[in-house]
């Protein structure tokens, strides 16, 4: 006999089954009792008459790991509407002591930080694992859509000898004897391999050597990154970006519907043209209402982020909004300046629920313009020589964007803390486990 999984159990109403996982619950009551299995994909409910068995089964501690063998039977009342009668329980493997909290509550009764200091237990939870399966199927539409769309997977080092973007905000490493830092972003790769294969993209970690400690940061997160070749300018890439976000809800829906109950999540829809802003409208927007002087500020605040997402769910009826045009002294060196408007750039960040989720844009493609903006900026061009040598031999006019994994499943399901999201969070002050 094959050991199947808990969510199989509809299938095999009638017949003999082997389960494995671990002892989520014993339950109970006068006349028969509960075992509750839990495995990799879900719970399974054990039905234990023989008073013998009972007893020996209530001193077993949670997270026991069991093989269960008996006969599965159609129960329109049971979870699933099967459960398994006449059990014959094997003993796998004994935990040492009880779980830090009960895993077989509807939530984890524990801070955030226990919950994380816990995290090879608390991520046993079911709701814990949804989030997961949430991030899991997201991913996979990302990779799905954008396949689908004849872009090639890269894979791109993560140290690095350079910083990609400028500024301090990287970790410095040892790199035998050599410094080297670890990637913030595989930004400069990216482009590189459009001049390969036109249209790539990436899933992987970046690193922010940033001392904040906020609910919506991390200093290690799961990016995903896309660039694209042959383009009009940033509004082929918003297009893109739109298609892309279709993709992942879609497999959200199709792969993680039992997450999705469990969690109570219903998705958001995805307007068949997301709205935009120009950023300087919406600083005037924000100016008229606040009465606040944001003359000259380069960036949104998390307010104004906030409030221009309840503008965008009053006026449209949408959770994204495209804020475009940022001033070009807040984008990076590659970025692409707006033709008739050079102070403003061809980039976008996307709003989702009043939070930004998404930054990207149009890159410079010519040779010499790249000499030029470094030059602006101060910086010599010597180190990125490897870089700079793909715009010497010609690139197309291209652009992408990158979105972090953990602040979209944060969002989607609207927990206060990005931590919740991340399977082991890194931060300001945490680096285990």
């Amino acid at each position: 006999m094959a050991r199947i999984w808990s969510t199989e159990l509809g299938a095999y109403a009638g017949q003999p089954v082997e389960l494995a996982g671990w002892l989520h619950r014993v339950r109970r009551l006068s006349q028969l009792s509960f075992l509750i299995l839990r495995d990799g994909q879900g719970l399974a409910q054990v039905v234990v008459e023989d008073p013998a068995q009972v007893e020996q089964l209530a001193q077993l501690p949670a997270e026991t790991v069991v093989r269960v063998r008996g006969q599965a039977v159609h129960v329109p009342a049971a979870p699933g509407g099967v459960e398994v009668h006449a059990p014959h329980v094997e003993v796998i493997a004994l935990p040492v002591g009880p779980p830090p909290f009960d895993l077989f509550r509807p939530q984890l009764k524990a801070q955030l930080p226990t919950i994380l200091d816990h995290a090879a237990v608390a991520l046993r939870h079911p709701r814990r694992r949804a989030l997961h399966l949430l991030a899991a199927a997201s991913a996979a539409g990302y990779r799905q859509t954008l396949q689908a769309h004849g872009f090639v997977e890269i894979f791109t080092p993560k140290l690095v000898g350079s910083a990609t973007e400028g500024g301090a905000n990287v970790f410095a490493v040892d790199y035998l004897g050599r410094p080297a830092y670890l990637a913030q972003s595989p930004q400069l790769y990216k482009q590189i391999m459009v001049g390969v294969y036109e249209r790539v993209f990436e899933i992987g970690p970046v690193f922010r050597a940033e001392p904040h400690d906020t609910p919506r940061h991390l200093n290690e997160f799961v990016s995903l990154d896309f660039e694209m070749g042959f383009i009009d300018d940033h509004t082929t890439v918003m297009a893109m970006l739109t298609a892309v976000l279709r993709g992942m809800l879609a497999a959200v829906q199709e792969q993680a519907e039992h997450a999705l109950r469990l969690l109570d999540l219903v998705l958001p829809a995805v307007p068949a043209v997301i709205p935009q802003v120009h950023f300087l409208e919406a600083q005037r927007m924000i100016a008229e209402v606040t009465g606040e002087d944001l003359a000259g500020e380069p960036d949104l605040a998390p307010a104004h982020e906030r409030w221009l997402g309840e503008w965008a769910q009053r006026t449209y009826g949408s959770d994204f909004l495209f804020v475009v045009g940022y001033p070009m002294a807040k984008r990076p060196f590659y970025t692409h300046p707006e033709p008739e408007r050079p102070a403003c750039s061809n980039s976008f960040d996307l709003l989702f629920r009043g939070l930004e989720l998404v930054t990207g844009g149009q890159r410079l493609h010519r040779y010499a313009d790249y000499l030029a903006a470094l030059a602006a900026v101060g910086q010599s061009p010597e180190p990125l020589g490897g870089y700079l040598e793909a715009f010497a031999h010609g690139m197309p006019p291209h652009g992408g964007c990158a979105l972090s994994l953990e602040r979209w499943v944060a969002r989607l399901v609207g927990a206060a803390n990005i931590r919740e999201a991340a399977l082991f969070p890194r931060d300001l002050n945490r680096l285990s486990p």
